[in-house]
């Protein structure tokens, strides 16, 4: 399945092998994000929580870069990831462009997590997963000279619109449930201040912990201790700017992987001739070096000029914030081991097809619903669409999967 051939570097060159990548890395990818929304229900500033999670999802690339990029003796023909950072005079048109998807994905992290806070955890991952599918999957199938299997693939492309659809469905229908739940308060769910709610179902503010355990999951009261917890506050703000930010999330997920592949496989040829394409590795850690880059950056002017209302901090606090760090911590393993399985598998089965890791919000909707009770006591209706939506996603990531071809390793 995976070889490390007499290449000086670990290569994935089997179908069976990227595969198994791309799988390792959908159970990654859709595992972090319900870790962050965890920490910022359970009170923890999304500043803190993203600085924490930046910090172990560069370890990991460099992990993968020094192990993986170092097997072996380097040559010309396939050099190793150390003898490749001294050649940035040579291939910086691939570093850029490995550093440019790195600011992608940077930004789409970073608005995923005030999105999953607006819109919540399955509508997110679904809303952002369409968007890179159909953007990015297109793009790199064109990129990689049909090396995969267009009809399948489209086929794919087609059921994750379908599953988006059913997932705006789900939404809508989820939305209708939480309101007659909230039916007690006077106007709907969306003019109501959390005050209000707090004021109507006398849930005091310290008494927040006990009342979260003591009310079951989806009730009304739930909601209301959820909102009185959580550290940005949702009820009563328009659903549009939740909205809004998670097609930004999405646009900016579907540029990254497409310009990691021509970090890699320079089909714009703009390396000289002679010159060895980026192995994975290299292209990974400078993809993650400008990630990391700008999320501290960001997040660090966010603790003092915080967005959407969210709590002002200090770079002090940050630090003196243990406070599910190490939830934090896990959640940029998660995501680097997960972006880097990936990133293996479409350099051996094609990017188009490793594309199919945008399935995650198959494995988010499960922990949504088994960690936050999402969809709890809800309709009939909202199960059914719910039921539909799994359902096309799993086609979906079974034809982009079926559809991956074997690209050649070739390195110049």
């Amino acid at each position: 399945m995976m070889i490390a051939q007499e290449l000086g570097i670990y290569v994935v060159e089997s179908k069976r092998g990227a595969i198994l990548c791309l799988l390792l890395s959908l159970l990654c990818l859709g595992t972090w994000p319900a870790l962050m929304a965890l920490l910022e229900r359970r009170g923890r500033l999304p500043q803190h929580t993203y600085l924490d999670y930046s910090i172990t999802n560069f370890l990991a690339a460099i992990f993968i870069a020094f192990v993986f990029g170092g097997i072996g003796e380097s040559t010309h023909e396939a050099p190793s990831f150390i003898t490749q950072l001294t050649q940035i005079q040579d291939n910086w048109p691939s570093v850029l462009f490995a550093m440019a998807g790195g600011v992608g994905l940077s930004i789409g992290n970073l608005a995923t997590q005030y999105s999953l806070a607006f819109v919540g955890l399955s509508v997110t991952e679904v809303t952002a997963a369409s968007i890179t599918v159909v953007v990015g999957t297109t793009v790199n199938y064109f990129l990689d000279n049909g090396l995969n299997r267009a009809d399948i693939l489209f086929s794919g492309v087609g059921c994750f619109l379908v599953a988006v659809c059913l997932g705006s469905a789900v939404h809508s229908s989820n939305s209708a449930d939480i309101k007659a739940k909230l039916g007690k308060l006077s106007g709907d769910c969306e003019t109501v201040t959390p005050e209000e709610c707090q004021r109507l179902f006398g849930v005091e503010e310290e008494e927040e912990e006990k009342e979260m355990e003591n009310v079951k999951e989806g009730s009304a009261a739930f909601l209301i201790a959820l909102e009185n917890k959580r550290a940005i506050k949702v009820l009563g703000k328009s659903m549009v700017v939740g909205l809004g930010i998670t097609f930004f999330a999405g646009l900016s997920f579907s540029l990254f992987s497409p310009l990691f592949n021509l970090a890699t496989n320079d089909q714009w040829h703009t390396l000289k001739q002679g010159v060895p394409k980026l192995i994975v590795y290299t292209a990974f850690f400078y993809f993650s070096l400008s990630c990391f880059v700008i999320a501290v950056a960001l997040n660090i002017s966010f603790l003092y000029k915080p967005v959407l209302d969210s709590p002002r901090s200090s770079f002090r606090e940050y630090l003196s914030d243990w406070n599910g760090r190490g939830w934090a911590l896990a959640a940029g393993l998660l995501c680097g081991f997960g972006n880097g399985l990936q990133f293996m598998g479409g350099q051996a089965a094609g990017y188009a097809a490793s594309d199919a890791v945008q399935a995650l919000p198959l494995v988010s909707t499960f922990w949504g619903i088994y960690l936050f009770g999402e969809y709890r006591r809800s309709s009939t209706r909202t199960y059914a669409l719910l039921v539909g939506m799994l359902v096309m996603f799993t086609v979906a990531v079974g034809l982009l999967m079926a559809s991956a071809g074997e690209r050649e390793t070739r390195f110049t």
